[in-house]
């Protein structure tokens, strides 16, 4: 024992001198990462925003500029914005810009430029871009960041090396107390290795350590690589979010776990054409975003087998392997009967739940038979999940409403699971939701999840009120976090979006010949105005709002009939279902009211195509329109305005959206519109068509900004990511006996 605390006091010295040595170096070094990040990210804002702010400083409109900036400095790092025009003063400045920041003189920061400052809020990054417009200097654009981000980063850097070492530190003293117990046995040469370093290099290096030692050496190396990886994923805006990104999070954070995807909708079909089978992509975000999963980490995808040739190409098992050109991955088909079908989707799914969550004035419908049906469904796919597992613990998601009963099913059979649940749809109220008659099996059947997720903020806080509301359980409403029945669903909120960038555009014609052709196809002269809808037939998209508006524009302002079009394409959607059949006739009759009333020879203001159109041919009416229009009721995203954005590479055309979806959170510069008040959504269009190119522009570029960004891989990345931390704590815990508790997520935009 003397020999052992001989060796521990030199190891503490040693230890704590390399401490001293190595975190201010380290501090050093971080601090230069992030001024250079800092410089970089300055950079970037100053180029993206170079142009609309030559626009509106040619414009000399001082509050527009003031808005501007106070939009620019959204961005929480983002402390104060100023200009310094070409005379050496402050000519816009925001209200937290310091005044100690001067435009001339002593201390002046030039264009290209940058510094570190010490004010009396804090330390501040100050960098100067120059501002050019119309081949003139114009000024120079402060940005001031704060730095206090950098200091907090710094302070956990450093708390992660003191809990480095303290942990080297006791494994090592572990390791020489229980060698020096034994070194009376004859296990000298043992002790003298440890005190050589020998016993250090085998427990933390690629070397195997004695078999006493294995456990250690395990545990440690687990420690070092959880803190290691818990680092690398705290700042997830750092990434670009790529279907590579998500490669890379499948491989550095869930190397090795077996992930399944569950989901109504298969993402290729077999269908039978002209004797041939014929492989088919559907049109689905979501599939867009979990493919790169599948195909990275070889799972499995559990999806129903709706093509009239899939039967034909599984294996005895239902499986089948995709990408046909490059197998990667496998789909498990499930099989039910139109019985099963026409109760489970049709019927629960469809007419139940879908009118029950979206606040569009269509009466749900609940039938016995159909939740009997529902509840057939739901045990099958998840017997499926249960059956491909090969693992206690895979990564499981569950797409959308079609299976709320799967997540407890899953949870009761394999408890070490990590379910990702995403609800795709919007969540009632608590008093609205309770119209369900089955309202507590399918909360139930949801908080077998181990992350729940929704579109919205405020569809979460439904849900946890909903929650509150019905079942005995305990809510912590800061995190966001619900414990039923001993065990925790974390609710996050995670918004959907399209694919950055969009495959199909890249072999599409440029927008001028994009606007020829729709209106070669429609029969409409070259410079006639054309708007355009897309979606589903659906009671809840507003399409007879939308026309009722058109209808109200060539009342109010008649300049426009025989100068502009509408061209509404509408799916064909569940036409088995009375209320989808009625839609259609009311969609129908409507429209050729209106073209009786202003139509003319050779003119129509309504073109109704009720027809299935191929992605690339939508794109090309999102490419040729002057507007779009999405005009919904009630809406969990909508990706159609995101599609429409993503689009426009010319920046051009406007966006007039409904402030009742999800996506009206994301994009403040399209037009917002309430659908019901058609006056409001009259005006809209008229301002739509007569937007001057400028300001189209500048809005146009600020949405595209942001859907690039917030891309579709970021939504499934994310999930990922918050389900890796959760798996990461939990194999913590299990290591150290500890109970289960409540696992934040980072599950914030």
């Amino acid at each position: 024992m003397r020999l052992a605390l001989r060796f521990l006091l030199p190891l503490a010295l040693v230890l704590a001198g390399l401490a001293y040595l190595l975190i201010p170096l380290v501090d050093t070094m971080t601090l230069k990462w992030f001024v250079r990040d800092l410089e970089i990210r300055s950079e970037l804002i100053g180029r993206m925003v170079e142009a609309p702010l030559a626009e509106l400083l040619t414009a000399e409109s001082k509050v527009k500029v003031l808005n501007y900036f106070h939009r620019i400095i959204q961005d929480e790092r983002l402390y104060a914005v100023g200009f310094c025009d070409h005379d050496g003063k402050v000519a816009y400045k925001t209200l937290t810009y310091p005044d100690s920041i001067p435009c001339e003189g002593a201390g002046t920061i030039k264009a290209g430029q940058t510094a570190l400052l010490q004010l009396s809020q804090g330390a501040v990054h100050v960098a100067a871009v120059g501002i050019e417009g119309n081949g003139r200097k114009l000024g120079r654009l402060m940005l001031v960041h704060d730095m206090s981000w950098i200091e907090r980063r710094s302070s956990d850097t450093k708390w992660y090396l003191y809990y480095l070492f303290a942990i080297i530190g006791a494994v090592i003293s572990l390791v020489t107390v229980l060698v020096a117990h034994l070194s009376w046995l004859g296990w000298v040469s043992g002790v003298r290795a440890m005190l050589r370093g020998e016993g250090l290099v085998a427990l933390i290096g690629n070397q195997q350590p004695d078999d006493d030692l294995h456990p250690v050496a395990q545990d440690l190396r687990a420690l070092i690589h959880d803190l290691e990886a818990d680092k690398r994923m705290r700042d997830e805006s750092q990434m670009s979010w790529t279907p590579a990104t998500l490669k890379t999070i499948l491989h550095d954070h869930l190397a090795g776990d077996e992930v399944l995807i569950v989901s109504n909708r298969e993402p290729y079909l077999h269908n039978w054409k002209e004797n041939q089978i014929e492989v088919q992509i559907p049109a689905s975000g979501v599939v867009t975003a979990l493919e790169p999963i599948m195909r990275a980490c070889s799972g499995v995808w559990i999806a129903h087998g709706s093509g009239s040739a899939d039967r034909e190409v599984v294996d005895p098992r239902g499986h089948v392997r995709v990408p046909p050109d490059n197998p990667t991955y496998e789909i498990r088909r499930i099989w039910m009967s139109q019985e099963e079908e026409d109760g489970y989707y049709y019927g629960f799914s469809n007419e139940g739940l879908w009118p029950l969550c979206h606040l569009a004035h269509v009466r749900p419908v609940f039938r016995s038979s159909d939740w009997k049906q529902y509840k057939v469904i739901n045990e099958r796919f998840a017997a499926a999940i249960i059956e491909e597992a090969k693992t206690d613990n895979p990564v499981v998601l569950v797409q959308d409403y079609h299976f709320a009963l799967v997540p407890k099913i899953v949870r009761d059979h394999l408890p070490h699971a990590t379910i990702i649940t995403f609800w795709h749809i919007p969540w009632p109220n608590p008093e609205r939701y309770a119209i369900c008659p089955w309202y507590h099996e399918i909360l139930e059947g949801l908080l077998g999840s181990s992350i729940l997720g929704f579109h919205t903020r405020f569809h979460c806080s439904n849900f946890i009120d909903t929650v509150d509301r019905s079942l005995e359980s305990k809510i912590d409403r800061d995190s966001s976090m619900i414990s039923y029945q001993g065990k925790f669903t974390a609710v996050n909120h995670y918004p959907i979006s399209i694919a950055w960038p969009n495959r199909e555009k890249a072999q599409l014609p440029s927008e001028a010949e994009c606007r020829t052709r729709i209106r070669a196809i429609n029969g409409l002269p070259h410079a006639h105005r054309v708007g355009v809808g897309v979606e589903r037939l659906d009671y809840t998209k507003g399409i007879l709002e939308r026309f009722l508006a058109v209808e109200r524009l060539l009342e109010l302002q008649p300049e426009w009939i025989g100068r502009f079009s509408f061209v509404q394409i509408a799916a064909p959607s569940r036409a088995k279902i009375d209320e989808y059949q009625q839609l259609t006739r009311q969609v129908i009759a409507l429209a050729e009211r209106i073209n009786q009333r202003f139509g003319g020879e050779g003119y129509r203001p309504i073109h109704l195509r009720i027809e299935h159109h191929e992605p690339q041919a939508v794109i090309t009416y999102y490419r040729g329109a002057d507007f779009c229009i999405v005009s919904s009721l009630h809406d969990g995203m909508n990706l159609v305005a995101k599609e429409f954005v993503a689009a426009r590479d010319d920046e051009q055309g406007v966006l007039i959206l409904s402030q009742f979806t999800g996506a009206a959170t994301e994009l403040p510069e399209a037009l917002l519109i309430n659908p019901y008040n058609i006056d409001q959504c009259a005006a809209a269009l008229h301002l739509a068509l007569t937007m001057p190119p400028t300001e189209q522009r500048a809005r146009m570029r600020s949405l595209r900004g942001i859907v690039q960004e917030f891309n579709v891989y970021r939504w499934a990345g994310r999930m990922l990511m918050d389900a890796a931390r959760m798996r990461q704590r939990a194999r913590i815990a299990r290591q150290t006996g500890a109970r289960d508790a409540p696992t934040t997520t980072g599950g914030q935009a």
